[in-house]
C-alpha cells in the first residue's frame, strides 16, 4: 500500500505580519522538494475538509475553540509567538480534519502509513491555552479520534521535535491508554518536560520524558532510541503510533542548539516504522510540527517520508 499525504493550501493562508519563523515557507519548500525528487508521486495525496467541531471539544474546551475564533477575526497575537489572521481558524480546523483524515484512511487500509504536512503545528496547543506558535493539538485530535472512531485501545505518540509537547502531555496526563515519549533540548522553550514528569493518577507511568543538553546528536539519540525508548515502546504494546515530527533538532535549525542530522532522521524513522509494523499492523502516521531552517526542513521530511514510502 502507498504511504499518504496529507496537504490542504489553507495551510498557507495563515501567516504572520512581517516575519515569523513558522511561515508558509516551511510547507512550500517542503512541496517543491517533494515535487522536484519525484517523492510525491508516489505519495497517495489526501485533501482534507475541516474537522467538525465536536470531534475538536475532544481535547479543546468550548472556550478555548471559542477564543481561537473570536481571535481569527483579524491579524492579533495571542501570546508573544503565537499569531493569528483572518485565516488562521480555518487553517487549524483543516489541520485537525488533517489527522481526521490520515486515521481515516490508515485504519480502512487505504494506505499504510501517513505523513501530515499540516499547520499551524499543535503540540503546544494546551486543552485551554494557544502558545508556542500551535492553536489546536493535532496529535492528540488524532489520538481520541482514533479511539472514539475506531475504538483504538492503545496509542503511542512519540514527539522527536527539539521542544517538549507541552499540550500533549497535559492532554494525556492522567491517561493510561495513551503513552507520551518526548526527546526534547534543556532548557529549553516552553520549560516543561522533566524526567520526574510521569503522569498523575491513573496516567502515572505513561508520560516519559528524555531531556537532552544542547549539542546532542545522532549518536545520543540513537541511544535513547535503541534503548529504553524502544523497550518502552515493546512494553506498551500501542495498536496505533503517533510521531509529533518536528525537525528542528537538526543541526542547522536556528531555534536550537542541536546536532541531528538528516540521515538521523531517517535512521529514527526506520526504527519507528519497524516497530509499527511489528507491533500494531504498520499504522503509523507523522505531522509536522517545527523545523525552521527551510533547506533542512524539506530535506528531513523528504528522508523521512522515504522511509514510511520505502522509496
Amino acid at each position: 500500500m502507498a504511504t499518504g499525504f496529507v496537504y490542504h493550501p489553507a495551510y498557507l493562508a495563515h501567516e504572520a505580519q512581517g516575519y515569523h519563523p513558522e511561515n508558509p515557507g516551511r510547507l512550500q519548500h517542503i512541496l517543491k522538494r517533494l515535487e522536484q525528487s519525484g517523492v510525491i508521486q508516489k505519495l497517495q495525496v489526501i485533501t482534507p475538509a475541516e474537522a467538525d467541531l465536536s470531534w475538536i471539544q475532544l481535547i479543546h474546551t468550548t472556550d478555548h475553540i471559542r477564543r481561537i475564533q473570536k481571535a481569527s477575526s483579524s491579524h492579533a497575537f495571542l501570546d508573544a509567538d503565537t499569531y493569528v489572521n483572518s485565516f488562521s481558524y480555518s487553517a487549524a480546523l483543516t489541520a485537525c480534519g488533517g489527522m481526521i483524515s490520515a486515521v481515516d484512511a490508515v485504519m480502512k487500509g487505504q494506505v499504510e502509513n501517513g505523513f501530515c504536512a499540516v499547520r499551524p503545528p499543535g503540540h503546544h496547543a494546551e486543552s485551554d491555552r494557544a502558545m508556542g506558535f500551535c492553536l489546536f493539538n493535532n496529535v492528540a485530535l488524532a489520538a481520541r479520534y482514533a479511539q472514539k472512531q475506531y475504538a483504538i485501545g492503545k496509542i503511542l505518540i512519540l514527539d522527536w521535535d527539539v521542544h517538549h509537547g507541552n499540550g500533549t502531555q497535559e492532554i494525556f496526563w492522567t491517561d493510561s491508554t495513551v503513552m507520551y515519549i518526548s526527546l526534547h533540548q534543556w532548557p529549553l522553550y516552553p520549560g516543561t518536560g522533566s524526567r520526574d514528569e510521569t503522569g498523575e493518577s491513573e496516567g502515572k507511568g505513561f508520560t516519559l520524558n528524555f531531556p537532552m543538553p544542547s549539542g546532542c546528536g545522532d549518536a545520543e539519540y540513537f541511544q535513547l532510541f535503541n534503548t529504553v525508548i524502544r523497550s518502552a515502546i515493546e512494553k506498551f504494546q500501542p495498536e496505533l503510533i503517533l510521531i509529533s515530527a518536528g525537525f528542528d533538532a537538526h543541526e542547522k535549525d536556528p531555534l536550537a542548539q542541536m546536532k541531528v542530522t538528516t540521515q538521523g532522521f531517517a535512521e529514527m524513522s526506520t526504527t519507528i516504522k519497524e516497530l509499527a509494523q511489528r507491533l500494531c499492523s504498520s499504522r503509523l502516521i507523522s505531522v509536522l510540527e517545527g523545523g525552521y531552517h527551510l533547506q533542512a526542513l524539506a530535506e528531513s521530511v523528504e528522508a523521512h517520508i522515504r522511509v514510511l514510502a520505502d522509496v
